[in-house]
């Protein structure tokens, strides 16, 4: 159960990685690279951004030595939420399963609909997942796209990491934060869409691009329209990145910190790293 409560979250994560494609085309296509470099505007030691892919198989994990030294150089550890919480991971718990069965929640119709989509996808019947909630069904799903049983979470990485070198860790937003807008955003029928859309291949596609740091080609996959709304997008990705920049600079005017956040939160127009150019910070790609 342990497990699958962070599957929740990971592959939660996973799926908001999406903006429009035209705001790809507009900007200048970002360098290869998942680890960013943040100084300028009186920051006495430079902060660091770093893209994760929440889940991967493990012989396809990846730290870079650029990565770790990076880290090593920072105060502190903060990732969207802090999965070192114990409230937080209660709380993770909690919204894991539903309020009420899906077979009581869902209609005929959209059971039915569901049943297929988990046969189909994890070869089990949707009644052996009936008391949880929706979301966690679909991230249940996303985590068996890999294709492997030995996952790795770039979270529970840098927390060991943190761990190990004595630092603190924290949370841009809250479990609670990040149900909410999904909640908002997006609707029974958008989901069960989502789950349709899913592709093993997709994943391993992901996967390789990631492999490569291209952070721009990881942006184009996931923008497809069956994956996420346009107002989805605008709740679980734009506006989210905006709330982080109400907070990241006076975190960094404090102490070097080091971000680790879904890749796909960083390339874009309202992307985290052209948000922080805009404010008047240097954000330089640290090549591999």
């Amino acid at each position: 159960m342990k497990k699958l409560y962070k599957l929740f979250t990971a592959a939660f994560l996973v799926l908001f990685v999406s903006t429009t494609l035209a705001q790809s085309k507009v900007q200048k296509p970002l360098e290869s690279s998942l680890l960013w470099e943040v100084s300028g505007k009186g920051l006495t030691k430079p902060s660091f951004l770093f893209g994760t892919i929440h889940m991967i198989c493990s012989p396809d994990f990846i730290m870079t030595e650029q990565a770790k030294n990076a880290f090593a150089k920072t105060d502190k550890l903060t990732l969207e939420i802090d999965m070192s919480d114990p409230e937080q991971m209660t709380a993770m718990q909690k919204m894991a399963m539903g309020d009420k069965p899906l077979s009581e929640t869902l209609t005929a119709t959209e059971y039915a609909r569901l049943d297929a989509i988990v046969q189909k996808h994890a070869g089990i019947s949707v009644k052996q997942l009936d008391s949880f909630s929706l979301v966690t069904v679909m991230s249940v799903l996303s985590s068996r796209s890999f294709g492997c049983t030995d996952l790795k979470f770039y979270e529970m990485e840098f927390i060991e990491m943190a761990k190990n070198s004595k630092k603190p860790v924290s949370g841009l937003e809250t479990v609670q934060d990040q149900i909410a807008l999904f909640q908002e955003g997006i609707s029974t029928k958008d989901i069960l869409e989502m789950m349709e859309a899913a592709d093993n291949e997709v994943t391993k596609k992901m996967v390789e691009i990631y492999k490569k740091q291209n952070l721009q080609e990881l942006f184009a996959l996931t923008t497809d329209e069956k994956m996420m709304t346009a107002e989805a997008r605008k709740l679980m990705l734009d506006n989210r990145n905006i709330k982080w920049l109400e907070v990241m600079p006076a975190m960094m005017k404090k102490e070097s910190v080091f971000f680790a956040v879904g890749a796909a939160h960083l390339p874009g127009q309202n992307g985290v790293i052209e948000l922080l150019r805009k404010a008047g910070y240097t954000v330089k790609a640290v090549k591999k």
